[in-house]
This record gives structure tokens, C-alpha cells and sequence, in this order.
């Protein structure tokens, strides 16, 4: 260790409102606060691309928590539902309206709340279809202005510092320079795992960093299994191979207002899967959209019951920004959306290693259960973002002897990471997807054992930011595959199949 390595109070890595929220209770705590991000501002973070919304609890949080509960398939943990919701009013009105000043939409009568799927009531504070960049941006902003948090963009956590139980820092990576970070605390807020699938939601660059470095240095993780895949991203034409690229996320907001599906022949079919049609759980409609494509060669997302383009416009211009005539229907698919599980949490964002804490999508806090409910992952990032940050301040930083990264290899062969990377896509595509079988996630860990291995013999002798999300990725796929294979029962966003596709089609009916 040098004696000018980089120290502070508390090390945010990730720059979503989880972070954000994070680093700013930290900063109000009284610490010095450094934001380690991959993201290159602002579109590199999850939370700029959410649409819906985030949900409140008006003046019913009893019902706000049955609808969690339900959408979870009764599988959420109460009392982190509690949490939750009963923060919720107080979160929202504290940084969104007093410290950011958010102008949510309003309908002549006040501010105009939404519903999505699962939803009971219109509670839904939203910006048009785009509200995540519109409170990622001022909150993104906030901080910059304060001379307490120092924001490094394009910058890469590598790997944890720690010994003996407690985590002292992460080593960080910048445009190829690797240096020691250390911190009195450590929160990680690194998003979602997108990278793993061909299509999602997520930006570029989501591949489990958080939740493989938690792992990795011997923190629990929970309920990787519960990957939850949106039902309507936007598609492009199918290729050769049978895939289609996602163009964008087709906010549920729009079912919420009157849109329908319709499957390849043009017929409605979400009435013949769940009493509540277009707006049963995400789990339910992902895997019927996937029945009828498979079915009847697509699915369109059916518009016409609203004004699109006035309620809309945001997605509309999307759509003609792609080629897409919205006023013949969306053509949609599932695409992977976000992580349920992760590293194991508790009220206050506490992981079990000693100063390390995490939130927002890389952290399992148990609201989600087995499935979550739309427009609850802003709001969760909010809530324990703030009391992770509160809790992270006011440990001084401890300098250890830092892990020796070596860089005594030639460099990676050519599209040595991009080629694995495609592997582990096809793998997590074809057997760890919308629906599982048995012998296909047996299958699943025997290739991903074998990649894991492949990229830990590189990573042994080469440093690089690529291989070390390649590395991660593969940790967070095999956590992902080998707790589905160890949860034999159906449930939300984990749904064991077998036979034949038209067996199949008559499991996701029941």
C-alpha cells in the first residue's frame, strides 16, 4: 500500500437512485463520500431508462402492501415490506419533491397517479414514460454540487478489499490504472445482471458486479433464481436465428391505460391466462407472451384503445425513431428486466461482512420475494439507499495490505471476452430463462462451471475491466442457475416446465 492511496468515509460503487440515494444520506450524515461508477453520465445507469413511475402509498399503505405481498406470489417478506411502504410517502416527498424539486405530471386536479399491473389503485407518480432520467438527472446534479461527494464516472470496482470478515475498500479501475480504495464502509449499488441474457432491458454493462464481489468475499447471497423478465420490450424484426432485438421497454403504464395484447392471428389472449387480463404479474404475462409467440409467430402490444401519442409521447416518438407504427401495434417480447434476489440484506442494507452494505437491484431486501411489482424497484432504491447511507457513515477508513492484481500476461487473445460472452447468453437464454426445466439447468451449471473456470485461470495473471465483468458474470450466472436448480417449486418468476411446447403453453394456462 502506498501512503497516497485513495481513502474516504464511505465508497458507493453504482450510480443509480439506489446509490444516489446512498451517498447523498452519507453526505448529510457528515462523511466524505467518493461515487465509483461504470456509467458514463447519465444513460449508463439503470434507473435513468425506468418508465413507470414509482409507486407510493398514498393514504392506504395497508393495501399498497397487500398488492407487494400478492404480486410475490405470497413469497415477500413482511416485515421488509413494512419498511418499505411505510417510508415510502416520507422518501418521495424528502428527495424527489423538497431536495430535488421533481415535477411530476400533473392532471388538472393535482398530481396525476397512475396504475400498472398487479396495482389495485392509481398510485403511481410518474413524468410522462420516462420518469427515471427525469429524477436520475437533478439527483445526479444535487450531488455533483456537493464538495462531500466526489463522483468518478467511468470508473470500474474490480474487487473488494477485506480480511477477516470485514470489507476495507474495493479496488478500483480507470481507463486501464488500477488503484486501492479504501473506506469506512462500502455500499454497493451496482444494478442488474442484463448482460447475462441476449435481451433486456437494462443498459450496457449490467453484469452482476456487485452481487459476484459480495460472493466472492464470502457474503450471502439469496433467491438468485427469481429473475423477472418484462413482458413488453419493444422488438425488432426476428433474425435467421430466431432472436429479435430489444429497441426499447414499453412501459407497463401503457397496459395500465387501456393496451392490449394480441397475438399473431390478432386475438386477445391475456382473459384466457388470468382473471385480470393485461394486468396480472409481470411473471404471468411474460410467460404467456412467450406462449403465443411461440405459438402463432408474434405478439403486439394493441394501442389503439388510448391516445397513444398524447398520453404518450415519449414512446410514441420512440417508435418512429425505430421504424415501429405504433398504430398497427408494438410488436413485444420478453426481455430479461430485473433481479429479484441478490446479496442478502438486512433493514438498514447491511450485508453479513462486516461494512459492506448493499442496495438497489444487486441487494436482496426480501420485498420482492419471487416476483416484483411494477414500479417498486425506484422506490426500494430510495428507501434503502437512505438508510444504508445513514447507517455507513461514521467509520473511519482502514488501510490493509491491498490484493496484488497481476498483469504479467500478454493481453487477452481476440474477442476472447465477447466470445464467452455470447456463450453464457445462449446458455442463460436457452435453459435459465422465462420458464426452466429440470435437466436444462443440470445442463446449464456444467457449461457455466467450465466457463467460470476458463476465465479464473486469465484472471489470475491479466487485469482488465472486460475480464473481470466477464468474471462476474459468469459467478452471478452459476448463482443464478444453481439456485433454480435447488428450489423445486413453481413460483413467480421461477416456473419449472417440461415437455413440448404445446405442454408448455397448457402449464403457463393453469
Amino acid at each position: 500500500m502506498t501512503d497516497d492511496a485513495l481513502t474516504t468515509d464511505v465508497l458507493v460503487v453504482g450510480s443509480g437512485i439506489a446509490g444516489l440515494a446512498a451517498a447523498l444520506a452519507a453526505a448529510r450524515a457528515g462523511d466524505e463520500v467518493t461515487l465509483a461508477t461504470k456509467a458514463t453520465r447519465p444513460e449508463g445507469a439503470s434507473s435513468w431508462w425506468a418508465q413507470g413511475g414509482i409507486a407510493v402509498s398514498r393514504d392506504d399503505p395497508e393495501q399498497f402492501k397487500r398488492d407487494i405481498v400478492a404480486a410475490s406470489d405470497g413469497t415477500a417478506d413482511r416485515d421488509a415490506v413494512d419498511v418499505l411502504v411505510e417510508n415510502a410517502n416520507e422518501a418521495v416527498e424528502d428527495v424527489l419533491f423538497d431536495t430535488l424539486d421533481v415535477e411530476f405530471d400533473e392532471n388538472g386536479t393535482g398530481l396525476d397517479y397512475t396504475r400498472e399491473a398487479a396495482h389495485s389503485e392509481d398510485r403511481i407518480l410518474h413524468v410522462d414514460a420516462s420518469t427515471g432520467k427525469h429524477v436520475h438527472v437533478p439527483f445526479l446534479n444535487y450531488l455533483d454540487d456537493r464538495e462531500d461527494v466526489d463522483i468518478r464516472d467511468d470508473t470500474a470496482a474490480l474487487e473488494l478489499i477485506r480480511h477477516e470478515g470485514r470489507v476495507h475498500g474495493a479496488m478500483l479501475e480507470s481507463a486501464g490504472a488500477v488503484e486501492p480504495c479504501f473506506a469506512g464502509s462500502v455500499v454497493l449499488a451496482t444494478g442488474g445482471i442484463g448482460d447475462l441474457y441476449p435481451r433486456t432491458t437494462n443498459p450496457a454493462d449490467t453484469t452482476g458486479d456487485g452481487v459476484a464481489m459480495a460472493a466472492l468475499a464470502g457474503a450471502e447471497v439469496e433467491d438468485m433464481e427469481y429473475v423477472q423478465f418484462h413482458p413488453t420490450a419493444c422488438v425488432l424484426a426476428d433474425d435467421d436465428a430466431g432472436s429479435a432485438d430489444v429497441a426499447f421497454l414499453v412501459s407497463e403504464a401503457v397496459r395500465g391505460e387501456g393496451g392490449l395484447l394480441r397475438n399473431g392471428d390478432g386475438e386477445r389472449f391475456m382473459p384466457d391466462y388470468h382473471a385480470d387480463a393485461e394486468l396480472a404479474p409481470r411473471d404471468v404475462v411474460a410467460r404467456a407472451v412467450k406462449a403465443e409467440r411461440e405459438a402463432t409467430g408474434a405478439v403486439t402490444l394493441d394501442v389503439s384503445p388510448l391516445d397513444f401519442a398524447d398520453e404518450f409521447p415519449d414512446l410514441a416518438q420512440r417508435c418512429e425513431e425505430h421504424g415501429v407504427d405504433w398504430s398497427e401495434g408494438i410488436p413485444v417480447a420478453p426481455a430479461e428486466h430485473f433481479l429479484c434476489g441478490g446479496v442478502s440484506v438486512d433493514n438498514r442494507g447491511r450485508t453479513t461482512l462486516d461494512r459492506l452494505y448493499a442496495v438497489g437491484e444487486c441487494a436482496r431486501t426480501g420485498v420482492h420475494g419471487a416476483n416484483r411489482l411494477a414500479s417498486t424497484s425506484l422506490l426500494e432504491g430510495l428507501v434503502w439507499g437512505l438508510r444504508a447511507g445513514e447507517d455507513a457513515a461514521g467509520n473511519e477508513p482502514d488501510p490493509i495490505e491491498a490484493p496484488d492484481l497481476l498483469e504479467r500476461d500478454p493481453d487477452l487473445p481476440d474477442r476472447f471476452a465477447s466470445d464467452k460472452f455470447h456463450r453464457l447468453t445462449r446458455v442463460m437464454d436457452e435453459y435459465v430463462g422465462v420458464e426452466r426445466d429440470p435437466d436444462d439447468l443440470q445442463r446449464a451449471m456444467a457449461v457455466l462451471r467450465r466457463l467460470k473456470g476458463e476465465v479464473d485461470a486469465y484472471v489470475r495473471t491479466r487485469t482488465s475491466r472486460s475480464l473481470y465483468e466477464l468474471r462476474n458474470a459468469s459467478v452471478t450466472a452459476l448463482l443464478v442457475a444453481r439456485h433454480a436448480a435447488e428450489n423445486e417449486e413453481s413460483v413467480g418468476t421461477h416456473n419449472l416446465v417440461t415437455g413440448g411446447r404445446d405442454e408448455r403453453r397448457e402449464q403457463t394456462a393453469d
